[in-house]
């Protein structure tokens, strides 16, 4: 099994530490990884995006040119990154930032209100959460167990109280399938 993964948004929505804790929860279940970072020119409010891979073999390289899942938190996300999709493959989509929808038919889409499912939880803040909760459910590529350990090992500084938050939004998000 190889998953090649880009997560897309806006700097400040958590693309990035995104990416770090699913590569870091592939870790946790066995598996190899790679993560890729790439900044707009702004890093708060400008474009940013990471490549991820999770494999049960050596990673080839972090450039995820083709990617079988395309995380998209934003509206300009949706337009960079749903024509580099693989046929087959999965576009998850923020549903509450983006009102554009696929033009594809050949993938797999899944609309989620990451931002409302959130609010649920007490702050928008945790939305990049909630959507590895999704992505995690419906892939299987990393486990919700392997993500909740990886919280405490990326957020080194987070209180236990923001650990316990998050898990429960990767819960919500899984469940939201």
């Amino acid at each position: 099994m190889t998953q090649g993964i880009r997560i897309s948004g806006f700097g400040g929505q958590g693309v990035i530490s995104a990416g770090i804790l699913l590569a870091y929860a592939g870790m946790v279940d066995g598996k190899k990884v790679s993560w890729f970072p790439a900044y707009g020119a702004e890093m708060r409010g400008g474009t940013a995006n990471c490549s991820v891979v999770i494999s049960d073999d050596e990673v080839a390289s972090p450039v995820v040119s083709r990617p079988d899942t395309v995380i998209v938190m934003n509206e300009p996300s949706l337009a960079k990154f749903e024509p580099l999709i693989a046929s087959g493959g999965l576009l998850l989509i923020n549903s509450s930032l983006v009102t554009s929808r696929p033009s594809r038919k050949d993938i797999n889409v899944a609309l989620v209100p990451v931002n409302e499912l959130a609010e649920q939880l007490g702050t928008v803040k945790i939305a990049n959460i909630v959507m590895l909760g999704v992505f995690a459910a419906r892939t299987k590529a990393v486990s919700l167990d392997a993500l909740g350990k990886a919280l405490p090992k990326v957020f080194k500084r987070a209180k236990p109280e923001l650990i316990e938050l998050n898990i429960k939004a990767l819960q919500k998000g899984a469940a939201y399938n």
